[in-house]
């Protein structure tokens, strides 16, 4: 054991990697639908093996928690800049105010319940889910004109306070906004989020998610023109507007005609005889109703060996951000291509008539081959599979951002500044906004955005326990139950100021202040319970500005509340 303890103090990256393994097995234990997520888990582990009296240096902390800033920015980046049209301002005015009321909240219970200022940024950080806040407000404390032992002792309380308040700030929110927060805003939420959804383009039909979910699940079928509407020869687009009259378009990709004869690629005005064999490219269960109208399905597997290929395009064509997805499904360059989902940010947004299209949003595609890239070329960017990280454009905006966030301006003893943390976090923004409105360079695949958010937080909060290991028992015995008290409070009070906001103020419809609450809080849990609780996906589209703004604002916040209590 000895030689164990030994090894860990010699070499504290082990003690590091030994926190992660076991904070991501802890966190993935399930009781029922709750679990403690990676995050709580390997902070809780940290001061665990930090009992062994572990030091590692800050460098190291410092450097993986501005990597993950400027992957949080690089995210959100595009949500933040295009919301700050005309039509966005709403939602971003609704999401400042809940953000304020955070920081609110967290700074009043502390000055009644007489926390010091290590506990107060760990209240804010863990009842509002927002980790950053360890890291931006140990870089602001480090700044203030204070003893060593002080900045030591405020710094080592920040996790007790987080561990503490984490777990209902997470659950308990999700809880409060799928549970009790259709019933604050009025009767007849379902039906209204319904109506909402009909304007958008959707079926007001109860549990009719089908018009959401449409496109996915296209495959390629064959079927044998055997039906009477085959009489007489019929052209492509015949056939591909009786087939759009059964819902969502179905394409004709290949024909083979009755003598055998195979054309590759056949226009619109192609003539198809009876006793052709068509491959049809649509949604799966409009596919199957077909044959009443086209003919039996026959396997042909020379007829099927094309390439068809499924493809995400970054959407970087001013005029296609003009559109609606309806007026994008009439297009003339998305002829034979299927759109299956659109991704907005960290949410699926719905696949309705009257949903307006972004830049910077991701749609999936299919088709054939030559149709996809003829319609990703006209969207904007395609964004190929690739394991290929555009290191330089990473570096030279983590370095711009910590040169940004060291501007420093002091009014008497206390300093102003962003902090390297928050100028790496603005950065990060800017650099995703170029990315999505100039997508040849700057790229980060999907995998290694993961990897920086994941490995960079983890690493981050692994060291914040370790280094407070020592402390954390003998600060949770001493205000445990009041950081617990109000946590619910600093949780659970926003969330309601943004109910009432929504329904009375802004007059938002219910699934959209829902949506709004759970994106200014970035609780990603609580979108999924609201979404889940009214059966829709209309929440996202609301979730997305909200998420942009609250990430940076509450992230800031870290700052301002060091500023507050000092």
């Amino acid at each position: 054991m000895e030689w164990f303890v030994s090894t860990l103090q010699k070499s504290p990256e082990l003690a590091i990697f030994l926190t992660l393994a076991l904070g991501f097995a802890v966190g993935k234990i399930k009781v029922k639908s709750f679990s403690l997520g990676s995050v709580t888990g390997v902070l809780l582990m940290g001061v665990l093996v930090g009992q062994l009296h572990i030091t590692v240096s800050p460098v190291v902390k410092s450097t993986f928690f501005l990597i993950f800033l400027f992957a949080v920015g690089y995210s959100v980046g595009p949500q933040f800049i295009h919301s700050l049209k005309k039509e966005g301002l709403p939602q971003i005015a609704f999401a400042a105010i809940v953000c304020v009321t955070c920081l609110l909240m967290a700074w009043g219970c502390a000055l009644v319940a007489g926390f010091d200022l290590g506990n107060t940024v760990g209240l804010l950080a863990g009842a509002n889910t927002i980790s950053a806040v360890i890291g931006v407000a140990t870089d602001t404390i480090n700044q203030l004109g204070i003893s060593d032992e002080q900045k030591h002792s405020f710094i080592n309380q920040i996790p007790v306070a987080y561990a503490v308040t984490y777990i209902f700030g997470t659950a308990g929110t999700a809880w409060f906004l799928a549970s009790l927060g259709p019933k604050l805003l009025g009767k007849d939420v379902m039906q209204k989020t319904r109506e909402y959804k009909q304007s958008l383009g959707g079926s007001i039909e109860d549990g009719d998610s089908s018009l959401e979910q449409a496109y996915d699940g296209t495959t390629f079928r064959v079927f044998e023109t055997t039906s009477d509407f085959f009489n007489q020869d019929r052209t492509v687009q015949e056939i591909e507007k009786l087939l759009e009259q059964n819902g969502w378009p179905v394409y004709v990709e290949r024909i083979r005609t009755a003598d055998g004869g195979i054309i590759q690629e056949p226009s619109l005005n192609t003539r198809v005889p009876k006793k052709s064999r068509l491959v049809l490219n649509g949604p799966i269960d409009t596919l199957l109703n077909d044959e009443s109208l086209i003919g039996i399905e026959v396997a042909d597997v020379e007829l099927l060996d094309f390439k068809a290929e499924a493809l995400k395009v970054i959407v970087a064509n001013k005029a296609v951000a003009t559109k609606t997805l309806g007026k994008l499904k009439k297009c003339k360059e998305r002829h034979g291509v299927i759109i299956r989902k659109i991704h907005r940010g960290k949410a699926t947004i719905p696949l309705l008539n009257n949903v307006k299209i972004q830049r910077g949003d991701v749609i999936e595609i299919e088709g054939r081959k030559t149709d996809v890239d003829r319609f990703a070329a006209y969207l904007g960017y395609a964004e190929r599979p690739s394991n290929v990280t555009d290191l330089l454009y990473v570096g030279i905006g983590i370095f711009l951002g910590g040169i940004l966030g060291s501007l420093t301006i002091r009014t008497g003893n206390i300093p102003l500044s962003l902090s390297a943390s928050g100028g790496v976090l603005i950065m990060g923004i800017i650099f995703g906004w170029l990315r999505s409105t100039h997508p040849t360079f700057g790229g980060i695949p999907q995998p290694s955005i993961w990897l920086m958010n994941n490995l960079g937080l983890n690493i981050f909060i692994a060291i914040v326990g370790l280094n407070a290991g020592p402390d954390f028992i003998a600060g949770l015995k001493a205000a445990g139950v009041n950081l617990f008290i109000a946590g619910i409070f600093v949780s659970i009070v926003p969330m309601f100021v943004g109910l009432m906001l929504g329904r009375f103020v802004f007059k938002f419809n219910p699934a959209i202040t829902l949506g709004a609450c759970a994106g200014a809080r970035t609780t990603t849990a609580a979108l999924g319970a609201i979404q889940d609780s009214l059966n829709s996906k209309v929440p996202a589209l609301s979730y997305t500005t909200t998420y942009a703004v609250g990430n940076a604002l509450l992230i800031i916040w870290g700052v301002v509340i060091v500023l507050l209590m000092s």
